[in-house]
């Protein structure tokens, strides 16, 4: 281990790195022009969609953020992941609507599966192979283990559930049951034997889907026995990118609607005089700070090779989806009539937060896994 390097590690070129992904998404993803793509049609019979702009992603992959943490013997840039962290940060600030958040967390798994076949799939990630995970049940377990899907003699059958952007995806990393435990594999989205059966989420800026498996050829990527190993390696730095996409559309809506509270006029004065406004959204402010400090802290903690790098993702994404919530409540509270409109750009920001609060376990699961992590399971 280590010692942790000043400012979470964020030197200059990580620095530099987020003030390019903030330019590029205030260029190219601005409130107005997200809503209007993926909040075309407010029917509540509209078709289940999956709104993406293919040209966007792959600037984003000619940038090399697709690359960016991948090391450099399997062709991608091997920044630390605070440089991720920066990228889904300003990601979460624009409700990117992309596979990019996806294709780390598949990336983060392929790194801990630490194979030949895996470097290859990580080397194609690097040139913009779309990937995500298919590792969880219909029960919505996110435990390494729970798989209703079985490998035999190379074939896998059975369904993943709560994909994410899984039509966005190029490919998926699935973890099945074998004889010897559980292994991870490599399917791509145009194998044969394979159905995508998308489903209805609240997040306009991302589809879910579950992919039912019937003797679909895959390739190995960690061996049974071995696969809930390499998920459970990369359960930190999944937690920890997602807690970033948090922190960056927590911003969006502090800044959003403390920009209102000081533009809307009510009783001859601006909404932020009242107490009942500024104070709360005080508190909004207080609960992004604290979550962003844990964001980092979790990201350089695994950087620097320490300990207790899944207590720290834990806590980053407990505290995460705790300010989701309320930031998203405070938005909508303070927008007041309009802010449970269609029209309001609040809503993109709200569902993404909401959808992300249960992403990977809600703020409960998190800490209930800390308690058994400093206390001890119960008996």
């Amino acid at each position: 281990m280590t010692e942790q390097p000043k400012n979470f590690g964020f030197g200059e070129d990580e620095t530099m790195l987020k003030d390019s992904a903030q330019k590029f998404f205030a260029d190219n993803c601005s409130p107005d022009k997200i809503h209007g793509q993926v909040a075309h049609d407010p029917s509540i019979h509209r078709p289940i969609e999956s709104i993406w702009d293919k040209s966007l992603w792959q600037q984003v992959v000619e940038l090399g953020w697709t690359a960016v943490c991948i090391p450099e013997a399997a062709g991608g840039i091997g920044m630390p992941l605070v440089a991720a962290v920066a990228i889904a940060e300003e990601a979460g600030k624009s409700a990117f609507p992309s596979p990019l958040i996806s294709t780390y967390c598949a990336t983060f798994t392929l790194m801990a599966c630490d194979t030949d076949s895996a470097n290859k799939a990580l080397a194609d990630i690097a040139t913009g192979t779309a990937t995500t995970l298919a590792i969880t049940n219909e029960k919505g377990s996110w435990e390494s283990a729970d798989t209703d899907v079985s490998v035999a003699d190379g074939r896998l059958t059975g369904t993943a559930w709560f994909v994410q952007d899984a039509r966005k995806a190029d490919r998926f990393v699935v973890s099945a049951k074998g004889e010897n435990g559980v292994g991870l594999y490599l399917v791509e989205a145009t194998a044969a034997n394979i159905d995508i059966i998308a489903d209805g989420i609240i997040d306009l800026t991302r589809d879910q889907a579950h992919i039912a498996f019937n003797a679909a050829e895959c390739t190995e990527l960690a061996a049974e026995g071995v696969g809930d190993k390499a998920i459970d390696a990369a359960i930190p730095s999944i937690l920890t990118i997602v807690s970033a996409d948090m922190v960056g559309a927590g911003e969006w809506l502090l800044q959003t609607t403390t920009e209102y509270a000081k533009t809307r006029v009510q009783f001859d004065r601006p909404l932020g005089f009242f107490q009942a406004v500024k104070h709360p959204l005080v508190n909004v402010m207080l609960d992004i700070d604290r979550t962003k400090s844990l964001v980092y802290n979790s990201a350089c903690a695994i950087d620097s090779g320490e300990s207790t790098t899944e207590l720290n993702a834990r806590m980053a994404k407990s505290q995460a989806s705790d300010m989701a919530v309320f930031s998203s409540s405070r938005a909508i509270q303070f927008h007041g009539g309009i802010g449970f409109t269609w029209e309001c750009f609040v809503h993109i920001f709200f569902k993404r937060q909401m959808h992300n609060h249960v992403l990977y376990g809600d703020a409960k699961y998190q800490r209930a896994k800390l308690a058994d992590m400093v206390i001890g399971k119960a008996a």
